[in-house]
C-alpha cells in the first residue's frame, strides 16, 4: 500500500484541529498505548516493532498488566474531566495546585562531613554532632549502590562525596578509604564551575557590610534615598571613599578644605593613576567587554529547567550563548546560597550572562555592582518579560513595560556600574492586542541597554496562539542599530531560517531547545535529525552524570538530580521522531495525538504521564525511594 495514498485519506478523517499528523500505522488509541507499555514492560526485551503491535487485535495483549490500577484510574479520570472541562476557562500552562513542599530528605540517618572528608582532627562538635560517626552503622541504613562505576571518581580521580556516593564501590578500598587516582589528580572539580558564593562575602552580606559606593552615588543623583536596602551600603567611621571626595571636590573649594583633610588624597592612589579615577566616564564610553551578539544562537534563561547541567547539554549540540536561570536581586543581596547557585558557570559555557528580575532601582543598581565585583559574566540581562503573578503583581518581569520611569531608573543605574554589557528581555505587551514593545524599543536604545530580547507574545496570552513575527520583524528595524534577538515557537531548522528571513540579529530558544535539545546542531547543519531513542537516552544520561557531578553523587544529589530530570522528561514527551511524521517538521502549537514508535523506548518516551518519566529515570538513576514523590511544574496543556 502507497503510505503516501494512505497518509491523504486516514489522518484527515481522524486528525483533530491542533494535532500533528502522523503515519497511520503509527497512530493508536489511549488503551493500546498504556496497554503495550505495560506488557513490554513485563516482557522487558523492547524489540517488537510498533507496527505489528499496531495491526494485532486487542486480545493479544490482554495478559497481566504491569500498569498500576491507581494510575488507569487516573487517565480515566483525567478522560471524564477533559469532557467536563470544555466549557470552563482554559489554563495557560501553569500546574496552580502544585504544593510548595520543602525539599525531601531521603536519609533519616546522615554520616557526618568530617568521616566523609576523612579529615585528621575530630569532629568540632564531638558528642553533639547530630550526625553519625560510626561507618558500621551507616552502611547498614544506607541505600544500594545505583550503579558500579562512578562518573566522578572515573572523570576527576577522586570522588568528594566518600562512602556516602551512590557508586561508592566504584571508589571505596580496605577500611571504608576513599580511593584516589593519580592519573586524574591534576583535574579539579571547583576549577569547573565558577562564580561560586564566597562564604566572607555570604557573612559581609548578612552583616550588610558590603560597600555600595557606586550604586549609592548613582542613587543620590536621582535623589533616591536608601530605602530598605540601604544598610547594605555603611561605611566605616572614615567614611570617604573616593567616589564621595570626588563629588565633595565639586562643592567645595580647595581653600576651604580643613588641613587634616588636606592630607587626604582626593582620588585612589593604588595602582597607576587614570583619567577615569578623576573624571567618571559617560556609560557609552565605559570600557565594555566587547560581546559580538550578531548571528548567534542564544539558549533562554529557563526557570528550573535552564539549570548548569541542562545548559551543558546544549552547548555540547552547538548552543552560542547561555545565560543562567532567573534570579532575585533582592535574595542575591541577602546572600541566599540557592539564589546564588543560578549564577554559576561552567567553564564550557564561553559566551555566558546572569539574568536579574527586580522592580527598584535601589536594589537592582546595588546587585548589579555586586555581581559586576565579585562574579565571572560576559552580559546582565534584566529580565522584563516574566509573565507569573508572583513577579508581575509586585511590579517586576512585565510589569517594567508599563513603569518606564522605573525601568529607566534601574537600566541606567546598572549601566553606571557594570562593566560589561547590560541586555534586556521584553514581551509585546501585557494585554493580548495592545502592544508596547515598539514604543519602548526606542527608548531603551536612548537607555544605553547593548541587547534586547523580543518574546513575540504578550503577558495575556503566555504560550497560547502562535508568536508574531511580523511584530518581531518591526521591532527589529526600530532597534537598529542595537541587536535585537526573536524569540518564540522555533522548533525546527525550518522555523529558524523563517525567523532569520526577519531583520533580527539572532534567535532565542527556549520550548524548542527543551523539547529537543539537539535543535542547535539541527539548525547549524540545515537538516532535520531523525534520532533514534537510545541516541535521545544517552543525552539524558549525560544530563545525570552532569547532574551528579553538580548536585552531588550521594542520595541527596541523586535525587535532586531525578527531579530536575522528571521536570525535563515533561518538556521532552512532547517530541515527535521525525520518521512517524507524515508531514515534517513537527509544529511546536501541535500536540502529539497517541503513537506507538518504533521500539519500546521510542514509545515510553512519548507518555506524558508521570509514572512512565519515573521509569525512564530508574534506567539511569535506580529506583526511586519509598517516599518519593513528584509533580511536574508545568503542565503539558499548551497544546489543548
Amino acid at each position: 500500500m502507497d503510505p503516501g495514498s494512505e497518509g491523504t485519506e486516514s489522518p484527515a478523517a481522524v486528525q483533530e484541529k491542533g494535532e500533528a499528523a502522523l503515519k497511520t500505522q503509527f497512530i493508536t488509541t489511549r488503551d493500546k498505548f498504556h496497554e503495550y507499555l505495560a506488557s513490554e514492560g513485563q516482557k522487558g526485551d523492547g524489540e517488537e516493532p510498533a507496527e505489528t503491535c499496531t495491526e494485532e487485535e486487542n486480545g493479544s495483549l490482554e495478559e497481566p498488566s504491569a500498569e498500576p490500577e491507581l494510575k488507569k484510574r487516573k487517565a480515566e479520570d483525567e478522560t471524564e474531566k477533559e469532557e467536563g472541562r470544555k466549557d470552563r476557562k482554559k489554563m495557560k500552562g501553569q500546574n496552580k495546585s502544585r504544593p510548595h513542599m520543602k525539599p525531601h530528605s531521603y536519609e533519616d540517618r546522615r554520616l557526618c562531613p568530617s568521616i566523609i572528608q576523612e579529615r585528621d582532627e575530630k569532629c568540632f562538635y564531638g558528642d553533639k554532632c547530630k550526625f553519625l560517626h560510626d561507618v558500621a552503622d551507616y552502611l547498614s541504613t544506607k541505600p544500594a549502590d545505583v550503579g558500579e562505576r562512578c562518573y566522578l571518581y572515573d572523570t576527576f580521580g577522586r570522588c568528594m562525596y566518600g562512602i556516602t556516593c551512590r557508586f561508592a564501590g566504584a571508589h571505596t578500598g580496605p577500611e571504608f578509604k576513599n580511593l584516589v587516582k593519580e592519573l586524574c589528580s591534576s583535574l579539579d572539580k571547583k576549577e569547573t564551575v565558577r562564580n561560586n558564593l564566597d562564604k566572607d562575602l555570604q557573612r559581609r552580606l548578612r552583616k550588610r557590610q558590603v560597600d555600595f559606593s557606586g550604586a549609592e552615588a548613582y542613587l543620590k543623583s536621582i535623589g533616591v534615598g536608601k530605602g530598605k536596602g540601604g544598610g547594605h551600603g555603611k561605611k566605616s567611621g572614615s567614611e570617604n571613599s573616593a567616589e564621595t571626595r570626588c563629588g565633595q571636590q565639586e562643592e567645595t573649594s580647595p581653600g576651604d578644605l580643613k588641613t587634616e583633610d588636606a592630607k587626604v588624597p582626593l582620588v585612589k592612589t593604588i595602582g597607576p593613576l587614570t583619567d577615569a579615577d578623576i573624571i567618571k566616564l559617560r556609560p557609552c564610553e565605559k570600557k565594555q567587554v566587547q560581546v559580538d551578539f550578531r548571528d548567534k544562537l542564544y539558549l533562554a534563561p529557563l526557570t528550573t529547567c535552564g539549570n548548569l547541567p541542562f545548559r551543558r547539554v546544549c552547548k555540547r549540540f552547538g548552543a552560542d550563548i547561555t545565560c543562567g536561570e532567573m534570579a532575585m536581586c533582592t535574595n542575591l543581596l541577602q546572600g541566599q546560597a540557592s539564589e546564588w547557585a543560578l549564577l554559576k558557570r561552567h567553564h564550557t559555557e564561553d559566551l555566558f550572562g546572569v539574568q536579574l528580575e527586580g522592580c527598584f532601582p535601589d536594589t537592582m543598581t546595588r546587585c548589579a555592582e555586586l555581581l559586576n565585583q565579585n562574579i565571572d559574566v560576559d552580559f546582565v540581562d534584566i529580565n522584563s518579560g516574566c509573565p507569573i503573578d508572583l513577579v508581575y503583581k509586585k511590579g517586576g518581569g512585565c510589569g517594567l513595560m508599563t513603569r518606564t520611569s522605573k525601568f529607566e531608573q534601574i537600566v541606567r543605574g546598572m549601566n553606571s556600574v557594570l562593566d560589561v554589557p547590560l541586555t534586556v528581555k521584553i514581551r509585546t505587551g501585557v494585554q493580548q492586542n495592545c502592544n508596547v514593545a515598539h514604543k519602548l524599543i526606542p527608548e531603551l536604545k536612548k537607555w544605553g541597554v547593548s541587547m534586547i530580547t523580543l518574546h513575540g507574545r504578550s503577558r495575556e496570552q503566555r504560550y497560547t496562539k502562535l508568536a508574531d513575527w511580523d511584530y518581531i520583524d518591526s521591532c527589529s528595524k526600530l532597534a537598529s542599530p542595537v541587536p535585537l534577538f526573536g524569540n518564540g515557537d522555533i522548533l525546527s531548522y525550518e522555523d529558524a531560517l523563517k525567523a532569520r528571513e526577519t531583520g533580527v540579529s539572532g534567535i532565542m530558544l527556549a520550548r524548542g531547545a527543551l523539547i529537543k535539545p539537539w535543535i542547535f546542531t539541527e539548525i547549524k547543519e540545515r537538516r532535520h535529525w531523525d534520532i533514534s531513542s537510545g541516541e535521545r537516552l544517552d543525552i539524558l544520561k549525560d544530563f545525570t552524570h552532569y547532574g551528579l557531578e553538580h548536585w552531588g553523587s550521594d542520595t541527596q544529589g541523586l535525587e535532586r538530580t531525578r527531579t530536575f530530570l522528571l521536570e525535563w522528561l515533561s518538556f521532552t514527551c512532547r517530541y515527535i521522531p521525525v520518521g512517524l511524521l507524515e508531514r515534517v517538521p513537527q509544529k511546536i502549537n501541535e500536540r502529539p495525538p497517541f503513537y506507538l514508535g518504533r521500539d519500546y523506548l521510542e514509545t515510553l518516551m512519548a507518555s506524558q504521564h508521570v509514572g512512565d518519566w519515573v521509569k525512564i529515570s530508574e534506567m539511569l538513576l535506580g529506583p526511586v525511594p519509598k517516599n518519593f514523590s513528584f509533580l511536574p511544574k508545568h503542565k503539558a496543556n499548551a497544546y489543548k
